[in-house]
C-alpha cells in the first residue's frame, strides 16, 4: 500500500502456474479488483516473451527477472516472488538484485519456504508439500493483498 501512495510499483515473478498467478494478479492493481478506481502501477515480469527469451538465450533463464529488477525498478518499489518450492533460482536472483538496490521484497512460498526466505522482507509460507494447495493459497493471500489494499487507498470495498 504504501509503495503505492508513494508512486512505486508492485510487480511479480514466478514460474509455470506462478507465473500464472503472478500475471493475475498484477492485473487485480493495474486493473481493477472490487472497485473502479485508478490504475495502479503493477506488472508481471515474465509478460514480454520477446525480452524472457532473449535473456534466457544470451545469458541464462536464470537472470530474467534478476536484469528487469535492475533496469526497472528502484528504492521503494515492491517485488512479490511466488514459488511453491522456494528454490527457483530465476525469482531468488530477482530477490538477491532487489535487496542490493532497496527494494522490499513478498516472498509466497511453500514447503519450508526454500532459499527465498532468506532473501524476503515479508515471507508468506504455505506449510504444504502439495503444489496445488500452495498455489491456491498463494492465490487467496493475493486477493487478500489487493482487497485490503484497495480499502486502504480507496476507501471500503462496496462489493461484500
Amino acid at each position: 500500500m504504501t509503495a503505492f501512495q508513494n508512486g512505486h510499483q508492485v510487480n511479480f515473478c514466478g514460474n509455470g502456474g506462478s507465473a500464472a498467478d503472478a500475471q493475475h494478479l498484477a492485473a487485480e492493481f493495474s486493473g481493477r479488483f472490487y472497485l473502479n478506481r485508478k490504475a495502479l502501477k503493477s506488472d508481471a515480469l515474465h509478460c514480454n516473451s520477446s525480452y524472457v527469451t532473449a535473456v534466457a538465450n544470451d545469458y541464462h533463464y536464470d537472470e530474467i527477472y534478476a536484469r528487469l529488477v535492475e533496469g526497472t525498478m528502484q528504492a521503494g518499489d515492491v517485488l512479490i516472488g511466488l514459488s511453491t518450492s522456494g528454490n527457483s533460482p530465476n525469482v531468488v536472483k530477482a530477490f538477491e538484485t532487489a535487496q542490493q538496490k532497496g527494494i522490499v521484497t513478498v516472498a509466497f512460498t511453500g514447503l519450508s519456504g526454500g532459499q527465498l526466505k532468506a532473501f524476503a522482507h515479508h515471507f508468506l509460507n504455505v506449510p504444504s508439500a502439495i503444489t496445488p494447495r500452495i498455489q491456491e493459497a498463494h492465490m487467496l493471500l493475493g486477493h487478500i493483498l489487493c482487497e485490503l489494499t484497495e480499502a486502504a487507498l480507496f476507501g471500503e470495498n462496496k462489493a461484500q
